[in-house]
């Protein structure tokens, strides 16, 4: 298959690319002339953008039988690029991976673009753990740096607080705004920035198109059409720069349509877009732990858990309690509870409630804010530390 290297812009897509895996490759016995580097973002490049070139370049390239790595970075620069790619799919000896910064490198493109012969393989900016690896700070206060300043790779090179406050600024308004605004041809953009202003405040909260739609008009004064924040919210996502967290109902066994809960890929880009404003721990230490599911792997919903209860006078009524994460990968499933505090005994059967309602063997997890040493208490959940969480990658099994 054709690997599509995808993720948010300056994530480290061509690094990996070009340092990492060129790094592997040789480690594991593969010669220069074997490995195929083509850079369309390079303007001495710029006759490769051609794909007959490109296809030529290629072939000269392959000289006897034996495998070739051809990876190519900014693939979207050349016309024609899926006839290029899908030219290689029959050569037993070529394997092709690519990068591009085009929405054409969604995964649902990929499936339809590719009709199965391409894989997508998704980078997300660093996790904590890597980020603990090149900081020589205390992990309390390099968790608070990476809540505040995210895990984008530059930032890591930064010293001060103001040059990466200015980067992250920078990096939203003439990045990835610029982009979403040139591919969608998007005249006013006014409607698009309030929209992500909204989104930045809300991350955590249960929202839909329709809810937004009254919102612009009873805080901001502006009518925009359900629809219209729908195709917005979708290119925001298309961007990388967000993802959309499904409902599901864990005793019916079903997906609900709306609302959706939306988690920003960097907190440091989030933070960004609200000046460093709204620096809400809870909300925050939730999307870390979202972005860290999603960078291991797993499927993460939002799950629900409908319950019958009895009032004090004996009438029945029902309640609906949320379980933050239900993630899944492959017979892994796990029920998570983001708390960022517990202060007394009634802050945790709170959060506990809704994991002792749910009936199945699957482990019931609740990550909290502070060191701690892992606890499992008589109804078999299992309460550890943010940091165990993040920085032992077998933490969903202690």
């Amino acid at each position: 298959m054709i690997k599509i290297i995808t993720g948010v812009r300056r994530c480290g897509k061509s690094y990996l690319l070009f340092n990492l895996f060129v790094d592997w490759l040789k480690d594991n016995g593969i010669s220069e002339s074997h490995i195929i580097k083509v850079d369309l973002e390079n303007r001495r490049n710029r006759t490769l953008r051609n794909p007959d070139n490109l296809l030529e370049f290629i072939d000269s390239k392959m000289q006897d039988n034996e495998m070739y790595y051809i990876l190519i970075d900014e693939i979207q620069l050349v016309d024609e690029f899926e006839d290029v790619l899908n030219s290689y799919l029959k050569i037993e000896n070529a394997d092709v991976f690519v990068t591009g910064s085009n929405a054409r490198f969604l995964s649902k493109d990929v499936i339809t673009t590719f009709r199965g012969r391409g894989e997508e393989i998704k980078v997300y900016p660093l996790s904590f753990s890597e980020y603990m690896s090149v900081c020589d700070k205390s992990m309390e206060l390099a968790f608070e740096e990476y809540m505040t300043y995210g895990g984008m790779p530059q930032i890591v090179e930064y010293n001060s607080a103001e040059r990466k406050v200015n980067y992250l600024k920078s990096l939203f308004a003439e990045t990835y705004l610029t982009d979403i605004k040139e591919r969608y041809q998007i005249k006013n953009d006014e409607e698009l920035e309030i929209l992500l202003d909204v989104i930045s405040s809300s991350i955590g909260g249960l929202t839909n198109p329709t809810k937004l739609a009254n919102t612009f008009l009873s805080e901001k004064k502006v009518s925009l059409s359900d629809k219209t924040i729908k195709s917005y919210l979708d290119y925001i996502c298309d961007s990388f720069l967000v993802e959309k967290a499904l409902r599901y109902d864990v005793k019916g066994k079903k997906y609900i349509n709306t609302p959706y809960k939306y988690y920003f890929v960097d907190l440091g880009l989030r933070n960004a877009r609200l000046n460093f404003r709204q620096m809400e721990k809870t909300h925050m230490m939730e999307n870390v732990i979202y972005n860290e599911l999603r960078i291991r792997g797993f499927n993460v919903d939002v799950g629900i858990v409908p319950v019958t209860i009895r009032d004090a006078d004996g009438r029945q009524r029902r309640v609906t309690y949320e379980i933050d994460f239900v993630c899944n990968k492959g017979n892994q499933k796990y029920y998570i509870q983001s708390a960022y505090r517990l202060e007394s005994e009634e802050k945790a059967k709170q959060e506990e409630n809704s994991l002792r309602n749910v009936d199945d063997s699957f482990k019931k997890i609740i990550i909290v804010g502070n060191p701690i040493l892992v606890e499992r208490n008589n109804f078999g959940i299992t309460t550890i530390s943010i940091y165990d969480f993040l920085l032992n990658p077998n933490s969903l099994e202690l």
